[in-house]
């Protein structure tokens, strides 16, 4: 018999800010969220902590929710045995890495919901991922799982604390492990090109074996690495985008597949996802012969991102739930296996509302990017809107970011060092395709005070202003930025990307150093694992390549408003068109006036650039090394042959 619980059933997540916990606040389970009260009350008790960690648009979260953290006996238990934590991996993505790390330990079969069991203070001593109501297929019932932890807990708690100590030692030592080398040339890129495409499923794209993954950033390093890097890229995303990957309705991808030939997706689909994909269909647009499939795929994206995923506010929800109700019934996909003629009858499914700074950045970036390359108004106003939303509610006039919002109240989860990379680089995309440098100037700031914080740290150049998560950092639990990378490119990388943009527009060699010293930092193991580190990579290649810079500078106008840089007025000679599509390390279209606020600003690449004779003129550099402006774009493409 359960002993009765003797506290009472609270409801700790019915104000939380995310909405995977206010998913949870009915449970019976006496959830706390994630914070000192809740490892208070575990060492008051000398019980266990379980830490169940997930996110609002998971399936398998869904499905452990209703199974067995609704169960009013299992809730019993956990209520008597265990303090129960709910934390929201999106919000605090460091508490997810660490406990992630963690379970590696017990499980090779990490994903969401992670289940991990903790000392009082903190510390890892079992975990593991879904665990179903009953026994199937050798994986034990949850509610065997609570037994037998508990028995575990009050029988052998010696050979669990020292359980805990080791993999806290061994994730401390893994997490010190040299990884760094010298910077790759380009024979040593090609190589991992060549890895890769050893990888490659030629059939149906992508890397691998079921489940399969659109790993994105492994895209964008092949879409800048040669000719036999841009194939095997346009390969993987033109079919992925023909495949059940991507949904032909809405124009957005979804986040990964149970099959090799992208068929039996699980259908939440991501704001990462969509936006680095629409990222790299805007870069295989540039240059000679551009794909067909480049212009329609990315305006599919476009319009989920804008027309599905931006909010009111301006800002962009994360997921949208792969769940919907049809008929009564709670169906996983159904609604996107409609037509639209019959989604139009349905609600869509729910969105997670949340606004993460990182991952908003994400959204600017490629979208401002795709508006230029493809001319595309609407995304880059939607870019626009977005950044706008960021800087008056995520950036605090203390110089703090905030790491996520929900319907204007700002989280109080620590923000990382994504948020401050990500947000950078999106803004940095957004000054080049309207031509306003407040925008590039805020994104200076973000990455100085980044730099500012690693002050004191001679192997990494970049750290989160704010400090790692509060609650790890009281038990050394805390790990370094994580560089590897998956679904998203990491910290380290977006940091270091958003400095080396800012070298580029003439901010400062100085900016140029860090990055290289902050890829150096992970040389050692990305060319070895080329699939982890693909946003890593594409920097390196940036890094090797010749420094390709292009400035076009179009007449001033009395009607010119902000934006006027996009180039909405005549284009004679189509030279503006060209230079959207031109191959460049950066490239803008600026007005005058544009051209002199950049300059004053301290970006020298802007430095004397004119409207020559009162018409569009471009300048092409390579590193800060001009040749002589041009007027057409059959010139400016003659440059090109010439060098």
């Amino acid at each position: 018999m359960e002993a009765a619980y003797a506290g009472v059933v609270g409801n700790r997540l019915g104000d939380a800010l995310s909405p995977y916990l206010r998913a949870h606040a009915g449970n019976p389970v006496d959830w706390f969220p994630w914070g000192e009260a809740a490892f208070d009350e575990a060492r008051e008790r000398d019980v266990p902590v379980l830490v169940s960690i997930g996110y609002a648009t998971c399936h398998w979260c869904h499905v452990m929710a209703r199974e067995s953290f609704s169960d009013p006996a299992i809730a019993r238990m956990l209520n008597a045995r265990f303090v129960a934590v709910k934390v929201d991996r999106e919000e605090h993505p460091d508490v997810d890495a660490s406990y992630l790390a963690a379970a590696s330990a017990f499980t090779r079969e990490l994903g969401w919901p992670l289940t991990v069991f903790a000392t009082p203070d903190g510390r890892a001593f079992y975990a593991g991922t879904y665990f179903p109501p009953r026994p199937v297929h050798g994986v034990p019932a949850f509610a065997e799982v609570l037994a037998a932890v508990d028995e575990a807990w009050r029988e052998r708690r010696r050979d669990l604390d020292d359980t805990a100590a080791a993999v806290a030692d061994a994730l401390a030592a893994a997490s010190a492990a040299p990884t760094a080398g010298d910077l790759p040339g380009l024979d040593e890129l090609a190589g991992a090109v060549a890895a890769l495409a050893e990888e490659e499923d030629r059939l149906h794209g992508g890397f691998g074996r079921a489940p399969k993954f659109p790993v994105a950033p492994v895209l964008g390093f092949l879409t800048r690495s040669g000719a036999d890097g841009r194939r095997l890229a346009e390969r993987s995303l033109r079919l992925m985008g023909a495949s059940p990957l991507r949904d032909p309705v809405e124009g957005g991808f979804f986040r990964y597949a149970t099959r090799a030939d992208w068929s039996e997706p699980h259908y939440e689909r991501m704001l990462t996802d969509n936006a680095l994909l629409l990222d790299v269909a805007a870069e295989l647009a540039t240059g000679d012969h551009p794909p067909a499939f480049a212009r329609p795929l990315a305006d599919g994206v476009i319009g989920f991102l804008t027309g599905r995923m931006q909010l009111d506010g301006g800002g962009f929800a994360s997921a949208q739930d792969s769940e919907s109700v049809i008929e009564g019934e709670r169906s996983e996909g159904g609604y996107y296996r409609l037509d639209a003629g019959a989604r139009a009858r349905l609600d869509p499914p729910a969105l997670d509302a949340k606004v993460l700074t990182g991952w908003n950045g994400l959204a600017i970036g490629a979208l401002a990017r795709a508006g230029f390359v493809f001319d595309a108004p609407v995304a880059v106003e939607s870019a626009r809107r977005g950044a706008d939303f960021l800087i008056a509610h995520h950036l605090l006039d203390d110089g703090t970011v905030v790491r996520a919002s929900l319907d204007g109240v700002a989280s109080a989860a620590t923000a990382t060092l994504e948020d401050t990379g990500m947000l950078a680089g999106g803004l940095l995309e957004l000054a080049c395709a309207t031509g306003e440098v407040r925008y590039a100037v805020v994104a200076r700031d973000l990455v100085d005070r980044a730099i500012d914080a690693a002050a004191d740290d001679a192997a990494q150049p970049f750290a989160a202003p704010g400090g790692g998560d509060p609650v790890l950092v009281a038990r050394g639990l805390a790990l370094p930025a994580d560089p590897a990378e998956g679904a998203t490119p990491s910290g380290i990388t977006t940091c270091a990307d958003a400095a080396w943009r800012l070298f580029a527009l003439g901010a400062g060699a100085g900016y140029r150093e860090l990055a290289e010293q902050a890829m150096r930092s992970v040389a050692g193991v990305a060319v070895e694992r080329p699939l982890a580190f693909g946003g890593a990579l594409e920097l390196m290649a940036r890094l090797a390549s010749p420094l390709v810079q292009l400035v076009t500078v179009v007449p001033d106008s009395p009607d010119d408003g902000p934006g006027a840089g996009a180039g909405a007025r005549g284009d004679a000679g189509g030279l503006r068109a060209a230079s959207r599509r031109h191959a460049a390390s950066v490239a803008t279209i600026v007005t005058e006036r544009q051209a002199r606020e950049f300059a004053g600003a301290g970006f020298e690449l802007f430095e004397g650039r004119t409207a020559q004779h009162d018409a569009d003129t471009a300048y092409r550099c390579r590193s800060f090394v001009c040749a002589l402006p041009v007027h057409e774009a059959g010139a400016l493409e003659a440059l090109v042959e010439r060098a």
